[in-house]
């Protein structure tokens, strides 16, 4: 699909919603499973979001569950936002293909697969992530615009490709990951200008920032949105003055994935920004997505509340590359395979409860 040819009122009329009658088939079989009504929580109610979004009952555990990072560098990060200079984005994209990130560790423990994408990194790296590179690095988004109207678009019918081709690879479960210096600046302007939002509000301390490198933050973030909330109620121009390319790549992503019925697990803040500008571009593509985690960035609660969503672990994580999602799976998993997998009362000659007369 070429830049040209993205129909975003085609992509909206191609997203569904996840089937309500097999939610309520899921609800239905576990009244009969052998456990008091309502005694595994919240697995309960996640396994009838994952068997109306694979629309069947009982929902199959995931086959192919699957990590895309995005990878971007963003030229905010001269205003010295972060703890860690901005070499090290592509460095890290180095340590993702070898293996000895967070993201490949609990990968390996959770049963899931990483890709990474460089998708607006500033330098070089392998053929085999660059395929989809718009540009290197983004404008300095407190004073220029991250990227053009066309690399906007080209990025966000990237994500939509990749998302594409990871679907028809087989992957029955995406989780979106993130990798740029920088990137938590973008991610609470963009946060805190679709949420009407004040810049305090949104700006955390991303790779762990003192007070003073906080403040100065505040500052960038605070300039960024003066710049962007012109054009709050334009995603794609939004995208374009304060997003860069692997977020607009990211949100082109997660339509793509509601289009073609995938669920989707959601990281921390980076992510819970394509989120949000998701959202707004096709409203019904946020029914396909379950919050993994809840980060420490004062931004993502701000997500979590927007799009009523409630994670399913909460360890204080702020990592990002797609790793508090990963802690999250076997959670998940622990709702599919419960449903699936455990016997009914009448299956397993167990009496069922006995109402007081």
């Amino acid at each position: 699909m070429t830049t040209d040819e993205l129909d975003l009122d085609e992509l909206r009329a191609r997203i569904g919603e996840p089937d309500p009658d097999m939610a309520q088939a899921a609800r239905d079989r576990q009244a009969q499973l052998t456990k008091p009504a309502g005694a595994l929580g919240r697995l309960e109610e996640v396994s009838a979001w994952v068997a109306a979004a694979q629309g069947q009952c009982p929902p199959h555990d995931f086959a192919r569950a699957r990590v895309v990072v995005f990878a971007g560098d963003h030229g905010v990060a001269a205003a010295g936002v972060s703890a860690y200079p901005p070499e090290v984005t592509g460095q890290m994209v180095h340590n993702f293909l070898t293996g000895g990130a967070a993201v490949n560790a609990l990968a390996r423990l959770a049963g899931a697969s990483v890709r990474v994408v460089d998708m607006s990194v500033n330098g070089k790296t392998a053929p085999e992530v660059s395929e989809h590179k718009i540009r290197e690095g983004s404008g300095r988004i407190d004073r220029e615009n991250a990227l053009t109207h066309d690399e906007t678009m080209a990025a966000f019918t990237a994500g939509v490709a990749i998302a594409d081709e990871e679907v028809d690879a087989g992957a029955d479960l995406l989780i979106p990951g993130d990798m740029g210096i920088g990137n938590t600046t973008t991610a609470a302007v963009l946060v805190g200008v679709v949420l009407a939002l004040e810049p305090t509000a949104v700006t955390g301390r991303g790779t762990g920032l003192d007070d003073v490198g906080w403040m100065r933050k505040v500052t960038v973030v605070r300039d960024a949105m003066r710049r962007a909330r012109p054009r709050r109620y334009d995603p794609v121009d939004l995208l374009s003055a304060s997003g860069g390319a692997d977020i607009a790549a990211m949100t082109g992503f997660l339509v793509e994935a509601a289009a073609r019925r995938t669920p989707v697990l959601l990281d921390g803040v980076v992510s819970g920004a394509a989120a949000v500008l998701a959202r707004e571009m096709c409203y019904d593509s946020a029914s396909w997505w379950l919050a993994g985690h809840r980060s420490t960035e004062p931004a993502h609660q701000a997500v979590l509340d927007a799009l009523d969503l409630e994670p399913l672990v909460d360890l204080g994580l702020r990592l990002g590359e797609g790793s508090g999602a990963l802690v999250a799976l076997p959670v998940l998993r622990a709702a599919v395979v419960t449903l699936a997998e455990m016997a009914t009362f009448d299956d397993a000659a167990v009496s069922g409860r006995v109402d007081p007369a």
